[in-house]
């Protein structure tokens, strides 16, 4: 697998449709954790359901328009980074993650994050990268800052999850910010 270290066992690799039974496997094992901040533990029920996501990643990535990166910890799907939306014409992206319980707090997410938001500046040419989360969600926003990212506002009832009206915070980091900070290559 091509892959790209983390340290302490870990990679970021893309996923790819082929890692459908693993992803269904991670997003079972963590639904009650991810459902209230991720889409896709809505819609990712099953090997199908989640080789179908990872095949209109695959197709974006193809175009260009999003990417989707898996970490994984031992040889195990513990989590991801994404692009949901990678406008190179614009040169501005939106990242997302999403990791088990059971591994937080190990600094996975940042490095992953660190390394995916540094392509995406230094050799993609992003000017600005975005950070939508949920308010209520503090580790995510603790991410945001950590990366070093801005706190723009809320969007209000900006989306529907579970059934219901969601705000989201947007966050971002533009690329003289990024590049300007020493600690963040990647």
């Amino acid at each position: 697998m091509f892959s790209y270290p983390l340290g302490d066992g870990a990679v970021l690799a893309p996923l790819e449709p082929w890692h459908a039974d693993q992803v269904a496997a991670a997003v079972d094992h963590a639904r009650d954790h991810l459902a209230p901040w991720i889409p896709f533990a809505h819609t990712v029920t099953d090997v199908d359901s989640a080789r179908d996501l990872l095949q209109r990643m695959a197709d974006g990535h193809a175009a260009d328009t999003r990417h989707m990166y898996g970490i994984w910890l031992d040889g195990r799907l513990v989590g991801g980074v994404l692009f949901p939306v990678f406008d190179v014409p614009n040169g501005m992206c939106e990242v997302g993650v999403w990791l088990v319980p059971e591994v937080q707090g190990r600094g996975l997410i940042a490095r992953a994050t660190r390394r995916v938001v540094d392509w995406a500046i230094r050799e993609r040419g992003m000017v600005r990268v975005a950070w939508l989360t949920d308010p209520r969600n503090e580790r995510s926003k603790a991410a945001a800052k950590r990366l070093g990212m801005s706190f723009e506002g809320v969007r209000r009832s900006s989306h529907v999850l579970a059934g219901e009206r969601q705000d989201i915070e947007v966050w971002s980091l533009l690329a003289d910010e990024w590049t300007r900070d020493a600690f963040r290559d990647a």
